[in-house]
């Protein structure tokens, strides 16, 4: 019995030790759901949705995240900002953005973007912060620009990007919604979804800012007939070929019961779309994700990296290894689906990291703000 207590007594050390070793947030792989935030019973609606995240990189050899999302405060809403500087395992609140200059609060579609070079007098290191400013009986859509200059500690207005009409995605009305940043040949492109053109139920569309503060015209990237069609909810990557790829949720008037197709369209211009083809992102086993899709590129997974997009209607992610052209796999998460879940290359590039703040449904019943990472090769404790 003695001698049965020692070999025990060295195993759990053992095993101690092992978890030590294999929770280190860099070799460990596959982990999560993490919860970041559970928003309490006086939240309205759908409580939380739209997670977005940001891994430092300018003077931060840690990898430090960031974390926002849509936050339905009972209050005026405002865009959390959340940190983790243990690659995800655990959260604190770190700093709020609000509304500084139109008293109606910071709504929805939050979006985290970093400079990695010095630009219009911002330095390195720079977050900007894209979102939706909407008063409460949602009259109104303004998207509006924020800049931190301390890694997320403060926050200040830079500019308004556009302004649109009432709150609500039907066709006839007239907002702007969830904006995209992607910093270009020294200019800042703001990519977006807007209803305003009487010709279109809604189409996707950019302005270019060489300051940050004042915005050049717009300019189509999905303008799609017959009216009533609905591309919406751009995302942009860049490729290692030098060509950028753009998802997006696509509904086809002419072909309704589709619902909102995963599609995706190539171009070596970020700043022009419009005439390149669309193509419906299906995975082998013949599966069309649907709504609120994300892409990001990973240089792992093959000569080409892997390109991984998922979407709001499956927990699971899409691998193309193929620079957009030939099969998508499926490779599955331990994270449930939401609406507009974000992804985004980990410390360890084979890691892709999710945050999600929950589906639209069931009137935010399971809605929580959570973090997880998967290997890109999709297995647990490969190196």
């Amino acid at each position: 019995m003695l001698l049965k207590s020692y070999f025990a007594y060295i195993s759990a050390i053992s095993a101690a030790l092992a978890a030590q070793i294999f929770a280190s947030p860099v070799e460990k792989r596959d982990f999560g759901p993490v919860n970041i935030f559970t928003p309490p019973s006086t939240y309205k609606s759908d409580k939380t949705l739209y997670g977005r995240q940001l891994m430092l990189t300018v003077n931060d050899n840690a990898g430090t995240l960031l974390t926002t999302w849509e936050n339905y405060t009972p209050t005026t809403p405002y865009f959390p900002i959340y940190t983790s500087k243990d690659h995800g395992f655990t959260w604190k609140s770190l700093s709020k953005v609000t509304d500084q200059v139109n008293g109606w609060g910071l709504r929805y579609q939050p979006f985290l973007y970093e400079l990695t070079q010095a630009w219009a007098g911002f330095p390195a290191g720079t977050i900007l912060l894209a979102g939706n400013s909407i008063p409460s009986d949602l009259s109104k859509t303004k998207l509006d620009l924020y800049a931190s200059k301390d890694k997320g500690v403060t926050w200040n207005f830079v500019s308004s990007i556009a302004s649109g009409g009432k709150a609500v995605p039907n066709n006839g009305e007239t907002p702007v919604w969830e904006p995209f940043l992607l910093l270009h040949k020294n200019q800042l492109i703001c990519y977006y979804s807007d209803q305003r053109d009487a010709n279109y139920g809604q189409k996707i569309v950019h302005q270019v800012s060489s300051d940050g503060k004042t915005w050049g015209p717009v300019v189509d990237d999905v303008a799609v007939k017959p009216y009533g069609s609905r591309p919406g909810m751009p995302v942009i990557a860049k490729l290692p070929n030098g060509e950028y790829i753009m998802t997006y949720e696509y509904f086809d008037a002419s072909n309704p019961n589709a619902g909102f197709q995963t599609t995706f369209k190539l171009t070596q211009d970020p700043l022009s779309w419009n005439d390149k083809p669309a193509q419906i992102l299906r995975s082998t086993d013949g599966y069309v994700p649907l709504g609120s899709p994300y892409v990001i590129w990973t240089p792992v997974g093959g000569v080409n990296g892997s390109i991984v997009a998922n979407s709001g209607s499956s927990p699971d992610l899409f691998i193309n290894r193929n620079l957009g052209n030939g099969p998508w796999t499926r490779l599955t998460t331990q994270q449930q689906d939401s609406y507009s879940r974000s992804l985004a290359v980990g410390f360890n590039p084979k890691d892709i990291t999710i945050v999600g703040a929950g589906p639209v449904a069931e009137n935010g019943a399971r809605n929580k703000v959570e973090f997880s990472a998967r290997d890109v090769n999709g297995c647990a404790t490969c190196s």
